[in-house]
């Protein structure tokens, strides 16, 4: 047997996950994972600071190309190390490939690490009971093992998976159980059956195992999945503050979970007891559980006002928000959508998504303000053959040099300075100045200046989406 500390403990975030069922908070382009939804720090970032005190080792980060930046921002908020890795899918293909990267990523130089995978998505209340069971998992984890982390069922939850255990715990560690079987999902009839029995957990999706452990696994159960992740690992370059793989090899991976691929199929998988006020806020339902509550039990967030109202989560935005009346309801008002739910149905606010995907509405993917590396925008107002956004760059930000085939841009500083690039000139403009950028014409704003530059940014032409962008030259790599 290997003892535990031979090997070190390396972290695993995965940053993926569109978070569908916290719409319209939660968009595509920016989900939940990034939120401050439970305090000042997001959920990636509440991830990352639960390692203090469990693992020096270099962590790796697991992410969607089209987040990059905002994982790397947020991540560097909290002091991610600069020998951490942000390894980038560029496509995905659920969790058994993005951590079969991470593995082969560790046995890199042959050598091997206990890998302890985190969803960033995820809630836990207590840090040191949570650092508890990863102690409590590391002999076997280290034996060879594949070890889960289950949290004891409150109600008869419909949205997690269940583990079913061996009531007995090991003899080394009275919170490490052996599973007999992972059931997903059940139907409301089962889950309750499930509660009532005593020996079924909810399964957390975090895990802990050797990468040399579940690299044989994959080998043995989805040796298709290992040989797609390691022909996109053998083709690895730098990219600033990213790692980058092959994407024609990746893209032609198989997708499955992590539970299906290799959990399910295991024999001798172990888990850990895990009471620590977990939660994966998989919904408003989880949420409103999470939150502090007024009397009424009531959730209100943001300028709300709420008079014989009980059981309400409300999130407000930038309006005040009044409610009357209501009884086990979620409100959540957002700048361009509005969600009007009962507490009961949440778990099927994907569905909306489905429909305004469907649908071409951008609301189903983003936000009101959409974030870039060097700022973000905002839509203000849009018609026809018009769109007017008001642009905040960072200082020193820079947007690409570009041009657009459908359509001219007028753009009008409101505050700091913009310095503008326009065909072959280059000219600064301050407050209340402005500049015209014709249809076709070569262009770039930056900032030069030490105070966010804000511009109002008028649109006009046949076409008016995102993807009329013809990038010539990109500071972030785009």
């Amino acid at each position: 047997m290997v003892e535990a500390q031979v090997l070190e403990l390396r972290a695993v975030l995965l940053v993926g996950g569109s978070g569908t069922r916290l719409w319209p908070m939660s968009r595509a382009i920016y989900p939940k994972q990034f939120l401050p939804i439970l305090g000042g720090h997001s959920p990636l970032e509440q991830t990352f600071e639960r390692l203090a005190g469990l693992t020096s080792a270099q962590p790796i980060a697991v992410a969607n190309e089209e987040h990059r930046f905002i994982v790397a921002e947020q991540l560097r908020q909290v002091g991610y190390p600069d020998d951490g890795t942000i390894l980038l899918e560029p496509a995905g293909r659920n969790t058994a490939p993005a951590v079969a990267l991470a593995a082969l990523l560790a046995t890199r130089d042959e050598s091997d690490a206990v890998l302890l995978v985190l969803p960033s998505d995820h809630a836990v209340r207590d840090p040191e009971a949570f650092t508890r069971a990863v102690s409590a998992g590391l002999p076997a984890a280290a034996a060879g093992k594949f070890v889960t982390f289950g949290v004891k069922p409150q109600y008869p939850e419909t949205g997690y998976g269940y583990i079913q255990i061996d009531p007995t715990p090991d003899a080394s560690d009275e919170l490490v159980f052996a599973v007999q079987q992972f059931t997903e999902k059940p139907d409301a009839t089962r889950a309750a059956q499930f509660l009532q029995h005593g020996n079924y957990y909810w399964n957390s999706g975090m895990f802990l195992f050797r990468a040399s452990s579940y690299l044989q696994a994959l080998e043995q159960f989805r040796p298709d999945i290992l040989s797609a992740c390691r022909q996109a690992m053998s083709d690895l370059r730098n990219d600033g503050d990213f790692t980058r793989i092959n994407a024609s090899a990746f893209q032609s991976c198989p997708s499955d979970s992590i539970d299906y691929a290799i959990m399910e199929r295991i024999p001798d998988a172990a888990m850990v007891e895990l009471d620590a006020g977990w939660s994966d806020i998989g919904s408003w339902e989880a949420l409103h559980q999470l939150s502090e509550k007024d009397a009424d039990g009531n959730v209100l967030m943001g300028d709300v006002l709420a008079t014989s109202c009980s059981n309400v989560y409300a999130s407000g935005s930038d309006r005040l928000l009044a409610l009357l009346g209501l009884q086990n309801l979620v409100v959540v008002d957002t700048p361009d959508a509005v969600l009007v739910a009962a507490r009961d149905q949440v778990q099927n606010v994907r569905d909306i998504v489905t429909i305004l995907k469907a649908q071409g509405r951008s609301e189903a993917v983003s936000p009101h303000r959409v974030l870039r590396p060097w700022g973000y925008y905002e839509s203000v107002d849009f018609g026809e053959r018009f769109q007017v956004k008001r642009i905040t760059v960072h200082p020193g930000g820079r947007l690409s040099m570009q041009l657009h085939h459908h359509r001219a841009e007028h753009w009008i500083v409101v505050r700091g300075t913009a310095q503008v690039t326009r065909g072959e000139e280059t000219f600064l403009l301050g407050e209340n100045q402005s500049a015209y950028i014709p249809l076709g014409s070569r262009h770039r704003l930056e900032n030069p200046g030490s105070i966010p530059l804000e511009v109002i940014e008028v649109q006009s032409g046949s076409y008016l989406g995102e993807d009329d962008i013809v990038r010539f030259d990109d500071a972030y790599g785009r």
